[in-house]
């Protein structure tokens, strides 16, 4: 049961890291807070769905064109300066936000405009914030690290906008972005603590050579394009949210109390997951545990198309979370462990990519699907493409079904 254990040893033994999760867990936070208070006062002022999904474009687009060039800058530069400057940016947007909120009457395109400037500080603080695990804690310690950076975000998508809810109808959007801005504090306190991380002997080539250096090493390097590859099979042919209101209507009545219960149950399995990852840090082969965690989300959300049942349904969703859960923290701990520290920035930017792209097609092709036929036909289809996928880049990719992390061994036998 011991070895079965999120393991903690990386908080024990190294305070940078642990100061740095810290202020990170309490940063997501209170970003999960303030999503919820600008759809709540982008629909409050508007009235329109439009405007609502304008958000996550506000959101997505600065992230996918600026996150390349973010990582080249950061395989240049020293990284706990270029962290600094981006969380100071964020901050600085978290501020104005809460200024707007308390004084009220700020049009929604300008509020808007601020989401996209401070997720153009994310497009370089993503890229950035994941070349320090490499830097502070050993290598056989870097998979327990990622995974309790995994259960800092799945428990900050569980709890945050239920306390953003809560927030909001006492304090209203000024307090709860207010409380966002304040989370920066902790962050700070973790950037600050943190050493000076020097670019190495070999700096990446500025601009646009950079980044083709980048895309260069992703497509010569078989076990990261395959991870990547095998990451888009799962959100972009099988992400279910744009279902989940087709499917509350169809199984809970369309009651809206229950409409959170998809996404709270997705997250809830991450966290158990992550309570239990040493059950999968532990093994030797992270590409093997990669591709069953991928193939174990595509039939938990085909099942989950076929319960009739709604309470089963859900116990899939939590399945399909914690199988997503086991997925994402192995691809990551092969993607780290086959990356040289001068370009862990650009290919962090491009995990950041596809982390946020993936999801994004994934769910305007579930809701084409289900346009065309059915909420359960798009399910189901989604599902099995999603087996099919990761069964291809398997037999495809040999090094992700063989690879064995030397330092995995001895954690995995002891």
């Amino acid at each position: 049961m011991r070895h079965a254990l999120l393991d903690v040893a990386p908080l024990r033994q190294s305070a940078p890291f642990r100061r740095l999760w810290l202020g990170q867990t309490l940063s997501r936070l209170g970003s999960q807070m303030t999503l919820v208070a600008v759809m709540f006062q982008v629909w409050q002022t508007t009235n329109s769905t439009v405007w609502t999904g304008a958000v996550g474009l506000a959101q997505a687009v600065p992230l996918i064109g600026l996150g390349l060039f973010a990582g080249t800058v950061v395989d240049r530069v020293d990284r706990r300066k270029f962290y600094l400057i981006t969380t100071t940016g964020q901050f600085g947007c978290a501020c104005v936000l809460a200024l707007q909120g308390i004084l009220g009457h700020f049009p929604t395109p300008a509020v808007l405009l601020l989401v996209a400037v401070q997720s153009c500080f994310t497009a370089g603080g993503g890229p950035v914030s994941r070349t320090f695990i490499p830097r502070l804690l050993p290598e056989q310690q870097r998979a327990a690290g990622l995974a309790l950076n995994r259960i800092s975000f799945q428990g900050a998508m569980l709890t945050g906008p239920v306390l953003g809810g809560l927030t909001l109808g006492g304090l209203g959007v000024g307090g709860c972005y207010l409380i966002d801005a304040l989370t920066f504090a902790a962050a700070f306190h973790g950037a600050f603590g943190l050493p000076r991380m020097s670019p190495g002997a070999d700096q990446a080539r500025p601009g646009l050579r950079g980044v083709a250096d980048g895309l260069a090493f992703l497509v010569r390097t078989p076990v990261i394009r395959g991870a990547l590859l095998t990451d888009l099979a799962t959100t972009v042919l099988s992400m279910p949210i744009s279902l989940f209101p087709q499917v509350n209507a169809e199984r809970f009545g369309n009651d809206p109390r229950t409409l959170g219960l998809f996404l709270a149950a997705v997250a809830a399995g991450g966290v158990i997951a992550s309570l239990f990852a040493g059950s999968f840090t532990r093994r030797s082969r992270p590409g093997l545990v990669m591709l069953g965690g991928s193939a174990t989300w595509g039939a938990a959300l085909a099942l989950f198309g076929l319960s009739a049942d709604p309470w089963a349904g859900l116990a899939f969703l939590v399945l399909a979370g914690a199988a997503d859960t086991v997925s994402v923290v192995s691809r990551s701990t092969l993607v780290q462990l086959h990356t040289p520290d001068e370009l862990l920035g650009r290919v962090g930017a491009a995990e950041q990519i596809v982390g946020q792209a993936g999801p994004d097609l994934g769910n305007l092709r579930g809701g084409l699907v289900a346009d065309a036929t059915s909420g359960t036909a798009a399910l189901v289809s989604g599902g099995l493409l999603c087996i099919g996928a990761v069964a291809l880049v398997g037999m495809t990719t040999p090094g992700l079904r063989w690879f064995s992390a030397p330092s995995l061994r001895g954690a995995a036998a002891g």
